[in-house]
């Protein structure tokens, strides 16, 4: 008589037993984790906490595996009672990934489909969920904790995880493959300055200007597309604001990591149910310019909280900072004016280009390149107004000359050799740069 595919050793099993065997297993697990949910007694439970908790359950699971009389190795048998317990106090098949620290984004498409990027790379893996209902139950248990929903009448959502990790769902009738789900991981502790100078993203002499900027209350907009590393980029810079500013955050969902001691983060909120109480960028925006702010950053501008910000620019609150989704300094302008009109004021085109030339003085420009690599790929200085147009100039840019065998892209930062308009601002507030960091030049390869 043969041996269940339980009970052979995975090393020797062939494709068909290894998925046979897997299939078992994955029953197995079920029926285990179902008998421990019968077994639980929840009044006991709630008097226990973290590692306690854990501890108990194991012992339970164990014995359940016991009783099951299962021929499982040591290596299967822990793997189990792991996964076990990942499905019953945490998010199932998502723990594995998110305990990994070189992944940077989870992508879920449907049940069976689950894509992660390592260092600039997307990867298949080999996690699945049982079907679309198991997976929603995982989106379920995510969003339920933070005071959000996802249903047939509501059926996207946006959350922060509890590691600061940022969560997107859409569930079927949009999603037509089972549940998408979208997580950009945050490490625990953000980049700081000198990882990202080793990761070549910009060079020390664009690091000089921008912390001079930033100490000079200059208003500066971080712009690139999706995953160029916009909000990583905010954090670091953020960093040079002295700690005894009044800061004002405002997000969607909250990702920024501020380190200053005096630092108010405010949440937008989607509407609720019926569609009521929603607190959206534009109500936080307002309200935050009756907090005394001394700064206000905005995680995302992409509304009409854009002519708020703008305002609050023109008016006394010099050193505010935001990212948008552009692919250019140009790009950056123009989408402003298109989040302008959205407010709904039928300003004339000299008006609004007048109100953002005078408002923002730094365009930062973060692109994701291909293999993967991020870098600063233009500093831009918004000169004014001559006009009707808004003149820039790049003071440092990055100029790609090509891709290297692991399909990586290389180039090198450039020194245009223009002297930026605000330095006497920067002096004035006594940060003195020595001139020599502006001469005509290739800075460096990267």
């Amino acid at each position: 008589m043969s041996q269940t595919p339980m009970m052979r050793p995975l090393a020797s099993t062939p494709r068909t037993g290894i998925e046979s065997r897997q299939l078992s297993f994955d029953e197995l697990k079920q029926r285990i984790h179902s008998k421990l949910v019968d077994k639980l007694d929840l009044s006991k439970i709630g008097q226990l906490e973290g590692e306690v908790l854990r501890r108990e359950i194991r012992l339970v699971v164990e014995h359940l595996c016991d009783s099951e009389n299962t021929m499982l190795n040591r290596s299967e048998r822990e793997r189990l009672i792991d996964e076990v317990l990942d499905e019953t106090f945490g998010l199932g098949p998502l723990e594995a990934l998110l305990k990994d620290p070189t992944i940077s984004d989870i992508l879920i498409n449907g049940p069976k489909n689950v894509y992660v990027e390592r260092r600039g790379k997307l990867e298949k893996t080999n996690v699945c969920f049982r079907d679309n209902e198991h997976l929603l139950q995982i989106i379920d248990r995510i969003i339920s904790k933070v005071g959000r929903r996802v249903d047939e009448t509501c059926p996207m959502v946006d959350a922060r995880m509890p590691d600061g990790s940022r969560f997107n769902a859409i569930i079927p009738p949009l999603a037509l493959d089972g549940a998408a789900v979208s997580i950009r991981r945050f490490g625990r502790s953000p980049l700081k300055l000198e990882d990202l100078l080793n990761l070549k993203a910009f060079t020390p002499e664009m690091v000089m200007l921008l912390e001079g900027a930033i100490k000079a209350r200059l208003n500066i907009i971080i712009a690139g597309g999706t995953g160029s590393g916009k909000t990583t980029l905010l954090n670091t810079l953020s960093s040079f604001i002295p700690n005894n500013e009044r800061i004002i955050t405002i997000e969607d969902a909250a990702e920024l990591q501020l380190q200053q001691e005096h630092v108010v983060r405010l949440e937008t909120r989607p509407p609720n149910i019926e569609g009521k109480g929603a607190i959206t960028a534009t109500d936080l925006v307002r309200n935050a310019l009756r907090m005394r702010p001394e700064r206000i950053i905005i995680g995302e501008c992409r509304g009409p909280e854009a002519l708020d910000m703008l305002q609050a620019m023109n008016t006394g609150h010099e050193g505010s900072m935001t990212t948008l989704h552009a692919n250019s300094p140009r790009d950056a302008l123009a989408r402003l004016e298109t989040m302008i009109m959205m407010a709904g004021f039928e300003l004339p085109l000299k008006a609004m280009r007048t109100q953002i030339a005078s408002a923002v003085n730094l365009l930062i420009q973060a692109n994701r390149l291909q293999g993967g690599v991020r870098r600063i790929t233009h500093i831009t200085e918004v000169v004014g107004l001559e006009q009707d147009t808004i003149i820039t100039q790049d003071i440092f840019r990055f100029e790609q000359d090509g891709v290297d065998e692991n399909g990586r892209a290389y180039g090198r930062f450039v020194a245009t050799g223009i002297r930026p308009t605000f330095m006497p601002r920067l002096e004035a507030r006594g940060i003195k740069l020595p001139p020599s960091i502006f001469r005509q030049r290739t800075m460096m390869e990267a």
